[in-house]
């Protein structure tokens, strides 16, 4: 007889690997008692673990409780309180729905619920051991619910030797933990491992909870944010730039108040901060997403970190918009102070990364700009928007609005020094101004070249030829790889506002040039743009014309050593602090350097 080749998997088999799916390590017990803790209407909570989860894990609440018929089904598979109808997985709202976290972890290890719901005399304990023969018992305890789950992976030894060192778990355990207690502040929070009190949280409201979870430094680095929306409400922290950190462990983002993971998401507040951070530093951000379950898939991973919305690029720009936002109502010149730690914000040379600007897995270049006619971050094309009234919301960008959102205040943003503020130019290179709070210094080049950049970019955006025709064109000779890139790049250096025609044998005649080109630069300015051009292209080969952007700007932008006059230097300045990020360079340099005037009377000894 032919020997079949399809075969359905024994029972515990196949639970054993539905666990795999479901438990990884102790911090995925944790996290699924944790989650049923606050379906059931905890409102205080017990987290014990020893050697890291791996000898034992224990979650207790003041929860709902269960009946004995209840607390028998609750560890069999896909067995849930929350799903009724398939209409209710349209518009999940707790936690648990699958019904698999305790018939998985039960399948894994040694198990022991006692349960009581408040209306019953005595508790019900239920035991298992890997998946076993249920045991039933009674008991007593308070009304609530305790899981006791013991020696992880016993029966699965493959698996329990990939358990990594107790500490290393615990460290993942403590993660679990903590984005509990930073979701539901108003939850009492005790979390003991092997014996020692990490912490017991009482209920407060959310910024109480953050000074006891965070400490009060971290605190006060924080900007909070807050937009509603028809799409979705979005509230939380985001971090001031100066505090960044060397990892994205600091990021916190919660929907319906569940922990996940969102590459769109993160990469919207990432891209938002521009050239603010600190190279290899990213931001701290805590955002909580309030969105209507209909228009979010949180059933598509086993553990139920990660969502799809029903309209990501809207998200996305709303996000992105929001953080911004928050970000340009701040101050963040560095100030040169008495101290300063290394890479803080009165360290002098302070430098911070390039921008990102890409749509995750995209080239489009996601540009915006402060004027009337804008290009839409995600899709590109040309939103007109009407002036500023000043009272423009996150709501409106998802009604094209998208640039108001990323335009401060008038009295929050930076400022240009007063009309007659005396100016004075320090060694050709950096101006010097008067300010009410001290002296403000500026580096001619680095602002200039800001200024020349975003000029650029709105060029390009308007799609519209803007150059000056020369009296005489000027006839370039060019390497042939450089006679190659022009062409490969034509439209894009017209739209710079380069006039070229191409004669073959490596000759372009250059019949026009953009407007902030100085006369007898032409042919120097067109080479050295495709030169710099060449090395931008290295590191970001897709970003075509923010790579064109940066060179142009970066060539014709007045130099160090260039005398300015009074009217020069107050028009740089003028132009300066109406574009969209006055702090950095396009390469992520700083333009401007504060002097307080209680730091200079600390210097001469009057404090």
């Amino acid at each position: 007889m032919e020997q079949r080749r399809v075969r359905v998997l024994p029972e515990q088999i196949a639970n054993k690997i539905a666990a795999g799916e479901v438990v990884q390590r102790p911090e995925s017990v944790v996290k699924e008692l944790l989650e049923n803790s606050l379906d059931a209407e905890s409102r205080s909570l017990s987290v014990v673990v020893k050697e890291g989860g791996t000898n034992l894990v224990q979650v207790s609440d003041d929860g709902a409780g269960m009946d004995e018929e209840d607390a028998v089904n609750a560890f069999g598979r896909h067995a849930t309180s929350k799903i009724v109808s398939y209409e209710d997985l349209e518009a999940i709202r707790t936690f648990g729905f699958r019904g698999e976290a305790l018939a998985s972890i039960a399948a894994v290890a040694r198990v022991t619920m006692k349960t009581r719901r408040r209306e019953l005399d005595e508790a019900v304990i239920v035991k298992t051991e890997g998946g076993g023969k249920l045991s039933v018992s009674r008991g007593a305890r308070e009304p609530g619910t305790t899981v006791t789950v013991q020696n992880l992976f016993f029966n699965v030894p493959a698996r329990r030797k990939f358990l990594k060192s107790p500490t290393t778990e615990f460290r993942h355990v403590y993660d679990a933990v903590h984005r509990i207690a930073i979701s539901y502040p108003e939850i009492a929070l005790e979390f003991v491992s092997d014996g020692d009190q990490i912490f017991k949280l009482a209920p407060a409201p959310l910024p109480q909870r953050l000074l006891d979870v965070f400490g009060e430094r971290q605190l006060s680095a924080l900007i909070p944010v807050e937009e509603r929306s028809d799409l979705l409400t979005v509230t939380g922290y985001i971090s001031k730039p100066s505090f960044g950190h060397r990892s994205r462990s600091h990021q916190y983002l919660f929907l319906n108040r569940r922990f996940i993971g969102n590459r769109t998401i993160n990469h919207a507040v990432f891209s938002a901060y521009e050239n603010l951070l600190e190279k290899g530093t990213f931001p701290f951000f805590l955002l909580f997403l309030e969105i209507d379950p209909h228009r979010v898939d949180i059933n598509i991973h086993p553990s139920k970190l990660e969502a799809k919305f029903d309209d990501e690029q809207g998200v996305y720009r709303f996000i992105a918009a929001l953080v911004r936002k928050s970000l340009t109502s701040s101050d963040f010149f560095p100030s040169l102070g008495m101290t300063g730690s290394p890479g803080g914000p009165g360290e002098t040379g302070l430098r911070f990364t390039p921008a990102q600007h890409e749509w995750p897995g995209g080239g489009q270049t996601a540009w915006t700009f402060p004027e009337r006619d804008k290009v839409d971050p995600v899709t590109g094309e040309i939103v007109r928007l009407q002036p500023p009234d000043g009272t423009t919301t996150a709501s409106q960008l998802l009604r094209g609005g998208i640039e108001e959102m990323f335009r401060a205040p008038q009295q929050e943003r930076a400022t240009p020094p007063p009309a007659g503020a005396p100016l004075w130019q320090l060694h050709n290179k950096y101006i010097m101004a008067a300010v009410e709070s001290g002296v403000m210094i500026i580096d001619q080049h680095v602002a200039h070249e800001r200024i020349l950049y975003e000029r650029a970019l709105r060029r390009f955006a308007a799609e519209a030829r803007s150059s000056q025709q020369l009296l005489f064109p000027k006839t370039v000779e060019l390497s042939a790889a450089d006679y190659s890139l022009v062409e490969e790049l034509q439209r894009d250096l017209e739209g710079l506002g380069f006039d070229l025609k191409l004669f073959g044998r490596n000759t372009v005649v250059v019949e026009g040039v953009p407007t902030d080109v100085r006369v007898g630069d032409e042919e120097r300015i067109l080479e050295e743009v495709l030169t710099l051009y060449k090395e931008y292209r290295r590191d970001a080969p897709t970003n075509v014309r923010d790579n064109l952007a940066k060179s142009y700007s970066c060539r014709s932008a007045v130099k160090a050593g260039d005398p300015l006059t009074e009217q020069e230097m107050r028009a740089l300045l003028d132009d300066l602090f109406v574009t969209r990020m006055p702090y950095v360079c396009p390469h992520g340099r700083p333009i401007v350097l504060r002097i307080s005037i209680e730091e200079m009377d600390r210097r001469f000894g009057r404090l």
